[in-house]
């Protein structure tokens, strides 16, 4: 059964140095709050997994708790660049960053082959591309009942998944609706995982097309009300939109960026801002 704990126990329990770390959340439900934790326990070496890196891996990469992002799109929803991920591949700064970039489709993929149990998944995708020609985890397989040249991509096992679900029962099932992305897939697929979520209530009572992520399937699940944000929470809060719009100029200079850090990170572990 998933244990309840603060957020600041269950990052220090679950996310290790040189871990491959997966923050997932498509558009809401984005784990703000636990990218900011790991951030303030100065985790370093961490091999990112996202298929949709935004603000939250920027902040973790313009920190320097990346050696490596493993993505398929990324940017600042709406707005434009991220840019501590431009300048830690363009400069080198705060470190370099290794890259490794597929499709949504192979990355959904990779996620739902971890969490099977597979060693690798099958697709259509990648044909006229180079990425497999500079992506180790992709290659080529002849189907062998048709014979058809397929794409297949490396089953994807992060050490840690964390995601933000709207709330959890106590027994730390885990219930999330709206609009899904691989949260799901991502955390079935991890060795650990950590649930941030709104509220804690004593029984959860049935919602359409709500996934529910079971006590088993959950290490460790931490209330943090407002977890989400500048993303949103479906039934609990809004989209931030002037946070995006903030962001880029706080992101674009280094001098900003760090006092941003040291003021909405190291200085109030509870800022939102």
């Amino acid at each position: 059964m998933a244990e309840i704990v603060s957020l600041a126990d269950g990052i220090a329990e679950l996310v290790r140095d040189g871990d491959v770390v997966a923050l997932e959340g498509f558009t809401h439900l984005i784990p703000m709050a636990a990218g900011r934790e790991i951030i303030r326990q100065g985790r370093r070496e961490l091999t990112l997994v996202r298929m949709t890196p935004d603000l939250v891996y920027d902040q973790l990469i313009g920190a320097g708790c990346a050696r490596k992002l493993v993505f398929s799109w990324g940017g600042n929803p709406g707005v434009g660049s991220l840019h501590r991920f431009r300048d830690a591949v363009e400069h080198a700064w705060p470190r370099a960053l290794e890259l490794e970039e597929h499709s949504h489709a192979g990355m959904a993929n990779r996620y739902v082959a971890g969490a099977s149990g597979l060693p690798f998944a099958v697709l259509r995708g990648y044909s006229g591309t180079d990425l497999g020609a500079v992506t180790p985890t992709i290659r080529s397989v002849d189907c062998p009942f048709t014979g058809e040249r397929l794409a297949a991509v490396a089953a994807l096992n992060p050490d840690v998944t964390v995601v933000h679900a709207q709330r959890a029962d106590r027994r730390g099932n885990v219930q999330l609706w709206g609009l899904l992305g691989v949260q799901k897939e991502a955390v079935l697929a991890a060795r650990r995982s950590l649930v941030t979520v709104e509220e804690v209530v004593a029984e959860l009572s049935p919602v359409p097309g709500a996934v529910v992520l079971p006590s088993w399937a959950v290490d460790r699940v931490a209330v943090v009300p407002g977890g989400a944000h500048p993303s949103y929470a479906q039934g609990y809060s809004e989209r931030d939109n002037q946070w995006y719009q903030d962001w880029d100029a706080i992101s674009r200079d280094r001098e900003r960026f760090g006092e941003w850090l040291r003021d909405n990170v190291f200085a109030d572990s509870g800022s939102l801002a």
